[in-house]
């Protein structure tokens, strides 16, 4: 349902988290560093060298607390350069990154009282803790993003990067396809629309008699990450959500059960559990209208049809794509982007993943797979057909092969240069002070 997903950013703050504890289980922490207003603790290090440790044993302990050491000072300096700028992180968006955590927290620990047992804070105090890191995290992340947004590489630059490479340490580049597809997604009859919209009626009833919203969503809703949980969604805030769906839930009271609602996924009900500022939590009950069998057979023959049409080289896989395909890249005559990084590559691993049916490794270029069987990025059954136009074999990364690899590659480093030499001006502006136990440390980018 989300238009963001919070799992890998929260996962990020999570693995920077953790305690100090000394044998007799007491907390042991101070200041390590203080930056500006701010301070890096001595938990903020060890908490980071302790996933270090988890990743490879074999490793510097001092140099590598060093390196995390300064790493924390450059996103101390970064929250510094944010709050003398007046740049923003809402309550409500730091509320929504630890309200996810914590409810993860409960499920893997099952309560309160366990989470204090295995993280030495009771609830509260972890809330108070967490709010500190993601409200740093935040901030930082994004007047990081304010300052290298204008950062750019010309071509001459990219070409100077990767001649600036040795050549035994450039990178090999697995076997990639380009691939093009014609989709034909059935229409769902009005008979089955109304269906489910009876079906909904009858639950919005039973709610409204008194029958738990969350148990009717564990037993009949259709969405797979919310109805394990009582159909609830966790809080979001405008611009999360589709727009229907957001629209009616906003309108909502607390306790209050919306109407019937289509959005691009099905057919809802939606009810308000909390508002808390502009953030909402809510529970759904989705119903995914079914294509009918026979329709989809129809579907599967006309793509089967289209495809001898095609080989026989009576009209072209762009136009066939043009006038049949049901999907979004039908006007580009079904080239297929990769999300990922925007480019019309995909790997090996890739194209097993989003099409574990076709066999895309196994067709010869131009060659027209038969139609196969999916489910449509919002849900619904489609059949498609696909061809694969280029194949790139596995070589060692070059200009013309993965420029934009290279491209991103180069504009990263770029980045990264323009953020050491900003952090070294503002270190000498910013008031800076080492605790005794790491004023010996060699910095790899800032000197004091």
């Amino acid at each position: 349902m989300k238009k963001i997903f919070l799992i890998a950013v929260v996962s990020l703050f999570a693995s920077q988290f953790s305690l100090v504890k000394a044998q007799d289980g007491t907390l042991v922490d101070g200041v390590a560093a203080v930056v500006g207003r701010n301070i890096v603790k001595f938990s903020d290090i060890e908490s980071s060298y302790a996933q270090a440790r988890l990743r490879s044993a074999d490793i510097d302990a001092g140099q590598t607390r060093c390196d995390i050491l300064e790493n924390l000072i450059l996103t101390q300096l970064l929250v510094h350069k944010g709050e003398i700028d007046s740049v923003e992180v809402s309550d409500e968006e730091v509320d929504q990154y630890v309200q996810y955590y914590l409810k993860s927290l409960l499920r893997q620990y099952g309560s309160k009282a366990s989470i204090r047992e295995n993280t030495g804070l009771d609830y509260d105090e972890l809330k108070e803790q967490y709010e500190r890191m993601v409200r740093t995290n935040l901030l930082s992340r994004r007047v990081e993003y304010n300052l290298t947004e204008s950062v750019k590489v010309t071509p001459a630059e990219v070409t100077d990067f990767f001649n600036s490479l040795p050549a035994d340490s450039l990178p090999m580049m697995p076997e990639r396809y380009e691939i093009s597809e014609i989709v034909i997604q059935p229409t769902v009859s009005e008979a089955e629309r109304d269906r489910v919209r009876t079906e909904l009626a009858n639950l919005r009833e039973r709610v409204i008699k008194g029958e738990k919203f969350s148990m009717l969503a564990t037993l009949y809703s259709q969405d797979p990450g919310s109805a394990s949980k009582g159909g609830e969604l966790g809080f979001f805030s405008r611009g999360d959500m589709v727009g229907e769906f957001e629209a009616a839930a906003f309108a909502l009271k607390p306790g209050e059960v919306s109407p019937i609602i289509e959005t691009q996924f099905g057919f809802h009900i939606i009810q308000l559990i909390e508002r808390r500022g502009n953030s909402i939590n809510a529970r759904h009950i989705l119903i995914i209208p079914k294509v009918s069998s026979e329709d989809l057979l129809k579907a599967r023959m006309r793509l089967d049809s289209l495809a001898v049409e095609i080989r026989s080289g009576n009209i072209s896989f762009e136009d066939a794509a043009r006038q049949y395909s049901t999907a979004d890249n039908a006007r580009q005559g079904g080239v297929v982007t990769n999300s990922a990084d925007g480019s019309g590559r995909f790997d090996e691993n890739t194209v097993k993943e989003q099409y574990p049916t076709v066999g895309i490794p196994g067709l010869d270029v131009g060659e027209i797979s038969n139609a196969t069987a999916f489910r449509t990025s919002d849900n619904h059954d489609a059949y498609r057909i696909i061809r694969l136009n280029r194949k790139y074999p596995s070589h060692r990364a070059n200009l013309n092969d993965d420029y934009d690899n290279i491209y991103n590659a180069a504009l990263a480093s770029a980045k990264q240069k323009f953020m050491r030499q900003w952090a070294q001006n503002q270190v000498r502006k910013t008031f800076v002070k080492l605790s005794p136990e790491y004023q010996d440390c060699t910095f790899k980018n800032l000197s004091f």
